[in-house]
């Protein structure tokens, strides 16, 4: 029987090569996430313990939560005094101390006037000293000049140097979130950090001095200082000399825990890009799920007379059966393999893809665990023998007599069972998805999603029935249109309902996602519209176009324009409040409520003092707090207490569930650098005139753009529709692979009516008009994929938005343009899909075709 199974391999290889790329595309796409994401993982492993000494001493209490003032967190203007540090140094263990400022917001301007990076990571800014990172690793190794000397020279990573543009001894434009916006400085060495890539952060290296005097406010203190063991002492031993010398407000934590724990924060911020990718992976698996079901389906249709012949000389039902799941377990396993190393190659992909938006791993090795080799291979051979089971079992179930006769494999009597769990599936889906809505249980989204997935199922499993009256619309448009020849295209469509639905639910699947991802993404921008139309009544926005912190500077500037009536800076910081770290707002709050309309579900805004906190609704109701408790706020060891004024829900201004006063910041020690600053012009001025004037305010910080209401709304699109395109693209590969079904199925078909065709060439039907008949049928199956989904898509979408919108989508938007060009565009692949099958039945030979049997 093996041997029969590799010649029939061998005998149908060109009807399995297309059921193989399915599997070779699916399983790409698992190993190509996992290698992403594991080359993610190393590379930010390497980046944390290189940023990391081996005991590190910040301002802190001992109790905080981690975060604070050191490398791996916002740098507090609270310093470590000079004295400590010669302290440390003399502790038992060590081998030396060395202080250490650290800063973000500092980028590099390149030689068009352009931010280099800044698109998610961060611009870092350090300090120059020559002691080693955690267990010897070199903090900074130069790969050209030297290191800074005095004021003035910089250093900076060499994959910053080359974006930018910039030569040693240039003059390099920087622009920082400290007191002066934008200086400039002198190249003298470019230099790796961490001894990995920095995943698309920037590092600028400064003079000691000069880091102090930007940063710290001409200080003489350091933001962190790293404790080196000396040979033979481990962190923890050298931890508990540098605690037991630790004055209050001051904490220490060896470089491998500050590391492990900045890891996993790293890991769980980015995990959902392995689920991200990996959701698109098990797409394209379902989709060539039914590409292989239909194919195994129909050459078992096909190859009766073989496996009749195998029954009448001795083999078992078993043996039949096992022998086309033995032939789906080789496809599964050559086209796994293909895969993985396809897999690699949509690594690469995937890694440019993300390092056009900011997060560059170009450095950084591709990583190929065993664990994504066994995982790929196992899910592709799975895949591929479960969907050739009822193929299988129907092979071995078919009497030898019937099997002699030629009668069909799939018999129609099949369908009953097929609509009854289809139907089960479909009204199981229904109650579902309303039971998410209406929140059943404690996690309302799942039950939405189990919902939807039974929907799907459901649906595909009734296309069949589900497209007659599809089929039915277009066969009386084919027949008016291409008479005799639409009418044969719409009865072959026709003639064999669980085909051509299995083969219409593979596109389905990719077009019921896509206008999912549609309707979704337009609803969120037409909420977000809404939102900045009611939320903000300031004339201006003055923002950071990399969503990062700028020098309250350019504030400051911004209010010396003439014109300007008010300004109110937004600033932004994660804190400990109540125990809880959270990422906080600071806002001058008589300012916040004349340039927008806050939704205060209790207390006061107009009430929030110096310490005290307002809390969103949620925010409050999770820590138990309720107006007139006491708070206490914690940031690098420093405290104030306070209590809850108000509870509002987060809207464009105040985005955080956390809102304190800027005199709050101001005495936690929190950076002066502002995220977002609201103008408001004076009654009568001239628009046009202080745009402009604003313009030119920051014509030479390309870190900040100024924007009306209109031009800032236009910004915050902009994320959404990168999200969609990058989506779109992923869900292009399930659309390929339906499409690719549809030629496997017609292709599969004119094998299958080789006789049926050349009956119809010898009464007079032209090569022309069976490749017309052939693009119908196509057409018809595309189309039918494409309403099917356009429709449960569009269900899904109001569902999860209606889901939502208490999280901030609640206008329902329905591009119905770009769904009604989804239809058309499938009509359009149908079309493509008939090209190859097309020729082949074109040129089938006339009286060969007759005497086919």
């Amino acid at each position: 029987m093996l041997r029969a199974t590799l010649r029939g391999i061998l005998a149908h290889k060109v009807r399995l090569l297309l059921s193989g790329v399915a599997v070779v595309l699916g399983v790409a796409f698992v190993a190509g996430s996992y290698v992403f994401t594991d080359t993610l993982d190393r590379a930010f492993t390497g980046l944390t313990s290189g940023a990391v000494g081996d005991v590190i001493v910040r301002p802190g209490s001992a109790d905080e939560s981690g975060g604070g003032g050191g490398p791996l967190g916002a740098a507090a203007v609270r310093t470590v005094p000079e004295d400590l540090v010669s302290t440390l140094a003399g502790v038992p263990g060590a081998a030396r101390a060395d202080g250490r400022v650290t800063t973000f917001g500092t980028f590099v301007v390149d030689r068009q006037g352009k931010l280099v990076g800044g698109g998610g990571p961060p611009g870092i800014g350090v300090s120059y000293s020559s002691g080693p990172a955690a267990n010897g690793t070199p903090s900074a190794t130069l790969v050209s000049g030297r290191f800074p000397a005095a004021a003035g020279e910089i250093v900076l990573d060499a994959t910053s140097a080359q974006r930018s543009g910039w030569r040693l001894g240039d003059t390099v434009p920087l622009l920082t979130a400290g007191a002066q916006p934008r200086i400039e400085a002198t190249l003298v060495g470019t230099a790796e950090f961490g001894g990995s890539s920095l995943v698309g952060a920037s590092v600028v290296m400064f003079d000691a001095r000069q880091a102090q005097q930007l940063f710290l406010d001409g200080g003489t203190g350091w933001s962190t200082v790293w404790v080196t063991a000396a040979a033979g002492t481990t962190q923890d031993q050298l931890l508990r000399s540098v605690q037991a010398v630790l004055p209050e407000g001051f904490r220490a934590d060896t470089g491998d825990a500050t590391s492990a724990r900045a890891a996993t924060r790293i890991d769980e911020a980015l995990s959902f890009v392995t689920t991200f990718l990996l959701v698109f992976a098990g797409v394209a698996l379902t989709v060539g799920a039914f590409l292989i079901v239909n194919t195994f389906s129909i050459l078992v249709a096909q190859r009766s007379r073989e496996l009749a012949l195998l029954r009448a000389i001795g083999a078992s039902r078993r043996q039949v059966a096992r022998s086309v799941l033995v032939e789906a377990g080789i496809v599964g396993f050559v086209g796994s393999a293909l895969g993985v190393g396809l897999g690699v190659l949509l690594a690469i992909g995937i890694r440019a893809v993300f390092g056009r938006v900011g997060l560059d791993l170009g450095s950084t090795p591709l990583v190929l665990e065993g664990r994504t080799i066994v995982v790929a291979l196992a899910v592709g051979v799975l895949v591929t023998v479960v969907s050739a089971y009822l193929p299988a079992r129907r092979a071995g179930r078919v009497p030898p007599v019937a099997a002699m006769r030629d009668d069909a494999v799939l018999a129609e009597g099949g369908l009953r069972w097929r609509v009854a769990v289809g139907a089960m599936l479909l009204l199981a889906g229904v109650v579902g998805i309303v039971g998410g809505l209406l929140g059943w249980g404690s996690e309302p989204t799942y039950v939405l999603g189990v919902g939807t997935f039974g929907v799907l199922v459901g649906t595909a499993l009734l296309s069949p029935v589900l497209g007659r009256p599809v089929l039915g619309v277009l066969g009386a448009l084919y027949r008016r249109a291409f008479g005799a020849v639409g009418r044969m295209a719409e009865q072959n469509a026709r003639r064999n309902p669980r085909r051509t639905g299995a083969t219409a639910s593979a596109l389905m699947i990719g077009v019921s996602l896509v206008t999912l991802m549609s309707v979704l993404g337009a609803s969120a921008k037409a909420s977000l519209d809404k939102s900045l139309a009611e939320d903000i009544v300031a004339d201006y926005v003055v923002s950071s176009v990399v969503g990062q912190g700028f020098s309250a500077a350019i504030t400051d500037a911004v209010e010396k324009v003439p014109g300007v009536e008010e300004v109110v800076r937004v600033r932004g910081a994660r804190l400990e409040v109540a125990g809880d770290r959270e990422f906080a707002t600071g806002v001058d709050p008589a300012g916040v409520v004349r340039v927008a309309r806050p939704d205060v579900t209790a207390g006061s805004l107009e009430a929030l003092r110096d310490g005290d906190v307002a809390l969103s609704t949620s925010q409050a109701a999770d820590l138990g707090l309720t107006v007139g408790d006491a708070v206490t706020t914690t940031f690098a060891g420093a405290k104030v207490e306070g209590r809850v004024v108000a509870t509002y829900e987060p809207d464009a201004v105040l985005q955080s569930d956390v809102t304190l006063t800027l005199g709050t910041f101001d005495e936690l020690g929190v950076p002066p650098t502002d995220r977002t600053a609201f103008v408001v012009a004076q009654p009568g001025t001239d628009r046009p005139a202080l745009k402009k004037a604003l313009d030119a305010t920051v014509a030479d910080l390309p870190l900040v753009g100024v924007a009306d209401q209109a031009e800032f709304a236009a910004e915050q699109r902009k994320p959404i529709d990168q999200l969609l395109f990058i989506v779109y693209a992923l869900l292009g590969l399930a659309v390929v692979i339906a499409v690719l079904g549809i030629v496997n199925t017609l292709a599969l078909s004119v094998v299958e009516r080789v006789r049926e065709i050349g009956l119809l060439r010898a009464v007079g039907l032209s090569r022309r008009q069976l490749r017309t008949m052939l693009r119908l049928e196509s057409v018809a199956i595309a189309v039918l994929g494409a309403v099917l989904g356009v429709v449960l898509g569009l269900v899904f979408a109001v569902a999860l938005q209606r889901s939502l919108a208490d999280d901030g989508i609640d206008v329902l938007s329905v591009p119905w343009l770009q769904l009604v060009g989804f239809v058309a565009l499938a009509a359009v692949v149908g079309v493509l899909a008939a090209v190859w099958p097309g020729r082949r039945a074109a040129r089938l030979d006339v009286l060969r075709a007759i005497a086919t049997e």
